[in-house]
């Protein structure tokens, strides 16, 4: 692995003949970071998740990889997109009211057998039997099970709010009506447990919380084991021939991998390795996806302004959401003015050495949402860019 410094030199050279902004993945991380899922799901296949790269070129580079199998998109319409591009197993991991998406997929064979959409109601059948205009094909469903930990007698919730079914019961008698409709067949069960997954356990200088993480993790992961083995048998009792059990996320490879019940492993994030993922002590991994903006004012003695830089991430709004000026070392935002809209602002040191024209290299918070913001990815190898690829919005795909 290069030194930062290193790195910066690489990614110069290899971009100067582009103008930034612009955003590059270094295919050497990218594919050490896929090589590094592999291992840690044990054999298990992965199954990726497409939002968190939003890039067909780079799905296909992952997916022709050994360990790799199947897509986990988040919108009827990409999924649909994805199906008819060529990719054969999408599993749509959120419901959809997509009439017309739900339409298409009913009234098409090869649609129909390449996408699995995500059900926790019955009202999610109406919905796309009402949407149907006709179309008779079987429609194939996962259900999602409630991963969420609750403690002190349910007062406390740990976990994203999604799925009702948080019990085996209640995923039973789902199941049991998806098989007494006509034009369903239940073929998977989903549980995606995002705060082991996606929070990470070694928080810097904060030694008290990430403790803390790590204690509630630890119980969740051995409470979600038991709860998700009983609803794995209690919806094979419905659907004997149930295809697939989808767990996990980027930060819990290792572990959800370990679960009888659990058939494939979710992950994406792991391959960009965005910096919401520095935090972790299950994984390291290389930051593979950055942005250049370009240096266009020098206001002062150790600052800098770059064109452009304010791509703050979704969630709960705070510092953890913004980009970090990552190379050259040392740069920080101004707290008056944090990341802008059409300028940054930047502090420190390295500010003096930095010309007008120069580039600083950022690392983005989540993993796919960089694309939404860049038409094209520029691959590089070495020092060389050795192609340049769409993202979905390069492909004019916005689908949310």
């Amino acid at each position: 692995m290069n030194s930062p410094a290193a790195d910066r030199a690489r990614y110069d050279r290899a971009t100067a003949h582009l103008d930034a902004p612009l955003a590059v993945v270094d295919l050497e991380a990218f594919d050490a970071n896929a090589d590094d899922l592999v291992r840690r799901a044990g054999g298990k296949p992965l199954r990726v998740a497409s939002k968190s790269v939003r890039c067909r070129a780079l799905l296909e580079r992952v997916l022709a990889r050994p360990g790799f199998a199947g897509i986990m998109s988040y919108t009827l319409a990409e999924s649909l997109w994805l199906a008819r591009s060529g990719f054969e197993d999408v599993l749509l991991a959120y419901p959809s009211a997509d009439r017309g998406g739900f339409a298409e997929l009913a009234a098409d064979p090869k649609l129909a057998a390449a996408v699995t959409v995500m059900i926790d109601d019955p009202a999610q059948l109406e919905l796309v039997d009402r949407a149907r205009d006709g179309g008779t094909q079987e429609v194939r469903v996962c259900l999602e099970l409630d991963t969420a930990l609750h403690l002190f007698g349910g007062r406390v919730r740990v976990g994203a709010r999604r799925s009702p079914l948080r019990e085996p019961a209640q995923l039973a008698s789902l199941a049991r009506t998806v098989a007494a409709r006509p034009g369903f067949r239940v073929v998977g069960l989903m549980g995606y447990e995002g705060h082991v997954a996606g929070v990470g356990d070694a928080l810097a200088g904060r030694p008290l919380r990430s403790r803390a993480i790590r204690l509630m993790q630890g119980a969740a992961r051995k409470e979600l084991a038991a709860r998700r083995a009983e609803a794995v048998r209690a919806v094979r009792a419905v659907v004997p021939d149930l295809e697939f059990v989808n767990g996990g996320g980027t930060g819990s490879v290792q572990q959800t991998a370990a679960e009888d019940a659990v058939t494939e492993i979710a992950a994406g994030s792991g391959l960009y390795v965005p910096r919401l993922f520095d935090n972790y002590t299950s994984f390291r991994g290389r930051p593979a996806a950055l942005f250049a903006q370009p240096v266009v004012r020098r206001p002062g003695v150790g600052v800098v302004t770059v064109l452009g830089g304010g791509y703050p991430a979704s969630g709960a709004a705070g510092a953890d959401r913004l980009p970090v000026p990552y190379l050259p070392q040392g740069l920080r935002y101004d707290p008056q003015e944090g990341a802008g809209e059409v300028q940054t602002p930047l502090l420190g040191s390295p500010a003096d050495d930095l010309l007008i024209g120069d580039r600083v290299w950022f690392r983005h918070a989540k993993a796919g949402e960089l694309c939404e913001r860049f038409d094209a990815l520029h691959l590089v190898e070495g020092d060389r860019v050795t192609a340049t690829v769409p993202t979905y919005r390069g492909e004019g795909r916005t689908f949310l």
